[in-house]
């Protein structure tokens, strides 16, 4: 893996260096406070502005703070017009612009383009606090506030739309929002090693839209650089040529993908482009891509190096003050609720789950802290933190049990240009190893005042079945009620367009799940979430899923539909109807079909909520349809009855954005599940102290989730 400076090795002598300030400021007065004229970086933010390492604005904040720099943070202004842009005044060196945690589209609209009236992220669940597509609108109210300053974009709005993407919520190719935008420079992914150098270099004087060569960063171009050679992958009617990643002057060597314009008129193209841009993710062989919008270039160089162990901890212990600002008083945000009593302990993904933006965002290189900073944080929540009473929500990161787990040689996985570490198998190059993580447990258990640590953080079962003493260790001392796992299918096809495990592994796992609760003597259950819709899937998956459902006595109590995305390989599939995780061709690629009408996606979600009467009718007419009218009785063995209860009816709908008709079920935030009837009163999720599913925010930067 290529080395990169110590994200610390700027950090000026701390006798110069400014003390941290108690909160960020969000006014003047508390600039007068500081003593300060000017910020040096205002971030702007589609989020309320809590102090944590949860969330990207405290990061950023925080550690450009520690390389001396004075920042302000402008917290889910109103974007009417440009004067609450100027509260703090004009920054001296750029604007950080972030949508938030979230991407503001996700976060206005269901998968169902229904309008959402609450946001986890703004105080009191309020809606309607950020606008759509926060990172332009942002950006325009930044240029008018004061339209010299330079403005950089980051967060996972931008990242997840760094090129030309498919937006569900317009059914229309988008441009890359850094061309939308206008901003001077877009930070994708880990954002720190990135934030850290163009601030260094603008108080050098250099202007964000000159620093071509940051990792991690987009910039636009006119041409090509001198010293590059360019592979045209613009075409699969006639390309150059593959060209190795490891060849000659490869570090020199951009890609162009087809350009936004012939992604917006073939689909084809842009299941292609898709293919290319996910194949050149590994920092280690990555080359820089280039995709034509206009007569301009989206120049992305190659993502950012992964973040070191002591680079991790140095992140996490600087002064976050671990709550929200004191100017939302009481104000209850159900985000922070969610995670005040939880840590991070990791960040990225391997899975490679072709409908999730964690792997695109964060990488799939783990980046793990050291006990020490874990205990530390531990120890905050403990001494710091209000209202705790002894239990930690959840201890985990995007997969709660990558804790420390990488390939097990490092030139190999320079080299590797997979999209996943364990599918369709395990790789045999991967540690799985799960001591450390048993260990760390066992540490943070004896922490003094810490009653309980809950596991609350999606666990990747296939992995954990080769770790018998970690599975003991996690169902006696860290599992509640109930667990949550995702299998999120029971088909062959759909689970191999997810690229997720079969359900032999699940089977494995809950038989060690259950025979550790025994001799644990705890009555817990496993709960399975699924999503509907999702790309290859047909109704009779759907069928046969609802079969397991019932003769395993789950019942769906929230249904997650799938959500086309921005830039993920799933919505690839959505929109192309062309599977991008093998050769893509005109004459020969593997077709995927999707559910896309508001019929069939209905159909999808009923299947899931098999034993809603309301459900009923839609599923006695498909299952006529599909010829499993032996599916319709009163019997065990029926999925559903003949007769309609008084009252039960097909639910309602209404009209959604552009006069479309979208159901009006809540579609919901998670695919919690409930268990079989015997669930003990009263009995949470483990560590989610009986709030909605799916809420916990990622820890970012200026990334997002």
């Amino acid at each position: 893996m290529l080395a990169a400076p110590n994200l610390f090795a700027h950090r000026p002598d701390r006798s110069v260096r400014p003390k941290a300030a108690p909160f960020l400021p969000m006014s003047r007065a508390e600039m007068d406070r500081l003593g300060w004229d000017q910020c040096d970086v205002i971030v702007v933010t589609g989020d309320a502005y809590i102090d944590h390492p949860s969330f990207g604005m405290a990061i950023i904040g925080r550690l450009l703070e520690s390389q001396g720099l004075r920042v302000g943070i402008i917290a889910q202004p109103d974007w009417s017009s440009a004067e609450p842009f100027k509260i703090l005044g004009k920054p001296r060196l750029f604007w950080g612009v972030t949508g938030g945690n979230m991407d503001s589209m996700v976060n206005h609209y269901t998968a169902d383009r229904r309008l959402r009236h609450n946001d986890s992220y703004t105080p009191n669940d309020e809606g309607g606090k950020r606008p759509d597509r926060a990172v332009i609108v942002y950006s325009q109210r930044c240029r008018e506030a004061f339209k010299d300053v330079p403005i950089v974009l980051g967060g996972i709005e931008a990242s997840l739309r760094r090129i030309a993407q498919y937006d569900h919520w317009s059914e229309k190719i988008r441009r890359s929002v850094l061309v939308d935008s206008k901003a001077d420079m877009l930070v994708y992914g880990n954002a720190e090693r990135a934030i850290i150098e163009i601030a260094q270099r603008a108080l050098k004087g250099e202007s964000p839209k000159a620093m071509t060569d940051i990792r991690g960063t987009a910039i636009m171009r006119s041409s090509l650089p001198e010293g590059w050679t360019v592979v045209d992958s613009s075409s699969i009617d006639d390309p150059s040529g593959p060209v190795s990643p490891r060849a000659a002057g490869a570090d020199r060597m951009a890609v162009r993908l087809p350009s936004f314009e012939q992604v917006t008129a073939d689909k084809v193209l842009y299941a292609h482009a898709s293919r290319v841009l996910h194949q050149e993710s590994n920092p280690g062989n990555a080359r820089a891509l280039v995709q034509r919008h206009g007569d301009r270039d989206v120049w992305l160089n190659p993502p950012p190096i992964p973040l070191e162990t002591n680079e991790m901890d140095g992140v996490y212990d600087l002064p976050y003050a671990r709550a929200p600002h004191p100017s939302y008083g009481d104000a209850r945000i159900p985000a922070w609720e969610m995670i005040r009593f939880s840590v991070n302990i990791m960040r990225g993904c391997f899975g490679g789950c072709s409908f999730c933006s964690i792997t695109e965002h964060e990488g799939r290189i783990i980046q793990s802290r050291s006990e020490g900073s874990i205990l530390r944080e531990i120890e905050h929540i403990r001494d710091k933190t209000k209202g705790f009473t002894g239990v930690i929500s959840d201890m985990g990161g995007p997969t709660a049990n990558m804790y420390r787990l990488a390939c097990k040689d490092k030139e190999t996985e320079s080299v590797c240009r997979r999209p996943s570490c364990v599918f369709p198998d395990i790789c045999k190059n991967l540690n799985t190893d799960h001591s450390s993580l048993v260990q760390l447990y066992r540490k943070a258990r004896a922490v003094p005042g810490v009653k309980k640590i809950h596991i609350a953080s999606g666990l990747r079962y296939d992995l954990a079945v080769r770790n018998p003493e970690y599975v003991k260790e996690l169902v006696t001392h860290h599992v509640g009620g109930y667990l949550k796992i995702a299998p999120e299918h029971t088909e062959p096809g759909p689970l191999a367009k997810m690229m997720k495990p079969g359900m032999g592994a699940y089977d494995e796992f809950k038989r060690m799940f259950d025979k550790a609760a025994k001799e644990a003597g705890k009555k817990l259950y496993l709960i399975p979430y699924f999503i509907a819709a999702h790309p290859g899937t047909t109704d009779e998956d759907m069928m046969n899923l609802a079969l397991w459902l019932k003769r395993n006595g789950f019942k769906a109590d929230q249904v997650q539909t799938f959500l086309p995305s921005p830039m993920s390989l799933a919505t690839a599939m959505y929109h192309s109807e062309r599977n991008p995780l093998r050769p893509v061709r005109r004459v020969g690629s593997e077709m995927v079909s999707s559910a896309k009408g508001l019929k069939q996606r209905r159909l999808h979600k009923a299947f899931l909520r098999y034993h809603d009467p309301e459900n009923w009718p839609i599923l006695r007419e498909a299952l006529k349809r599909m010829g499993r009218e032996d599916l319709i009785g009163p019997g065990e063995e029926h999925l559903i009855p003949a007769w309609q209860p008084v009252g039960a009816t097909a639910k309602p709908r209404e009209k959604g954005p552009k006069g479309k008709t979208f159901l009006t079920q809540q579609a919901g935030q998670g695919r919690r599940v409930v268990p079989p009837v015997g669930k003990p009163p009263g009995a949470k999720p483990a560590g989610a102290g009986g709030k909605p599913a799916g809420m916990k925010p990622r820890q970012t930067n200026l990334k997002g989730r």
